[in-house]
């Protein structure tokens, strides 16, 4: 439980005693937001016998050892699986291939954060959820979402041919990311037909090569058979509560494009419709996985909440309420979480093989 807790000091203690107003970042990266990269690629990476899903990962890895790649590539998940195979091909285990994720997650998580008027803040943030549980428990999302926030930078710049790469990226690692494409489309202020054009294109390949055999199978294992999740409908109003907020408060936000205020509502409103979809649907897992792409918007809200509720010093109090909030969540979740188990104590791999 330590490890847990000193990954999430290190970003809040570096946000509370930063600068009352924010100072732009630039592009250069710092060195000590390089050694946080590193860290949290090890912390993810080297990880032993930590996260629900370490059986089946591991089950993941062994079905690779011995394939021929183009068996890999016919596999759902192609990214996932070659990263895989790639792995098996050196002996490297299940540990190589979790630190290939581990590095693909934080390289999007740090540029995602960097981006931010309080970066560190963004950080202490993510740590509880979307590090702690997504990072070191869903690895193949997670790989999905570090690359997807990767293209939420390009896309709010109106770079859409970057986030659509990377997006198409995401989704050889978790088919559900498709689903993020059309946003390249709804963030556009300008050109649409050409934009709707080249990227429903792209939306009917990515569907025809990733998803069309899959659908049948996906309604099964989640739809029908009524999957649920426990805790879902926590972590979606922890979506909706930042959805809210932003939605009350954007005409405050200093937008640097009109294409990062429209994507940043749209991501709103779909915060706000995860919560009738969950009211709504037969399986709370389906709609909690898919609302996983929406946690960048806790950074993105409570990142800027200070300089838009707060004025001079008292900025420095909002920040300190948005840390005790996630420590909250962190406690909770540790202490109550029903797979929480599966994450305790943490164990790192190079240690444990002393």
């Amino acid at each position: 439980m330590l490890t847990y807790w000193l990954l999430f000091l290190l970003p809040a203690c570096a946000s509370v005693m930063a600068p009352t107003r924010p100072r732009p970042t630039g592009r250069r990266l710092e060195l000590s937001w390089l050694l946080v990269g590193v860290l949290l690629a090890l912390l993810i990476g080297l990880r032993h016998q930590v996260g629900g899903d370490w059986g089946t990962y591991e089950r993941h890895y062994l079905h690779m050892v011995g394939a021929s790649l183009t068996e890999v590539l016919e596999y759902s998940d192609p990214g996932y699986y070659l990263l895989n195979w790639m792995a098996a091909q050196v002996e490297g285990g299940v540990h190589l291939v979790n630190l290939g994720c581990g590095v693909l997650f934080s390289w999007g998580l740090v540029a995602f954060c960097r981006q931010q008027p309080r970066p560190w803040l963004a950080l202490a943030v993510a740590v509880p959820y979307m590090v702690i549980v997504v990072g070191m428990g869903y690895s193949r999302q997670g790989v999905a979402l570090g690359l997807a926030m990767l293209g939420l930078v390009g896309l709010a710049r109106r770079n859409n041919l970057q986030f659509v790469l990377l997006v198409a990226l995401a989704a050889t690692f978790h088919k559900s990311a498709v689903l993020l494409v059309p946003l390249a489309v709804l963030a556009e202020p300008r050109g649409r037909l050409w934009t709707g054009l080249w990227v429903g294109i792209t939306a009917v390949l990515l569907y025809w090569v990733l998803l069309a055999d899959s659908v049948d199978a996906l309604m099964a294992g989640y739809v029908e058979a009524q999957y649920q999740s426990e805790g879902a409908a926590v972590r979606i109003a922890m979506n909706a509560m930042p959805a809210a907020l932003l939605l009350l408060l954007r005409k405050r936000v200093a937008w640097q494009q009109v294409a990062e205020r429209n994507l940043w509502t749209m991501l709103a409103l779909a915060a706000l419709a995860a919560v009738v979809a969950l009211l709504v649907s037969p399986s709370s897992t389906a709609v909690d996985r898919v609302a996983l792409y929406l946690i960048p918007l806790q950074l993105f809200v409570f990142a800027r909440l200070p300089d838009l509720l707060g004025h001079g010093r008292d900025r420095r109090h909002w920040v300190v309420a948005v840390v005790l909030y996630y420590a909250a969540v962190l406690l909770v979740w540790l202490v109550f979480a029903t797979h929480s188990q599966y994450w305790l104590p943490y164990r790192f791999y190079p240690l444990e093989s002393l």
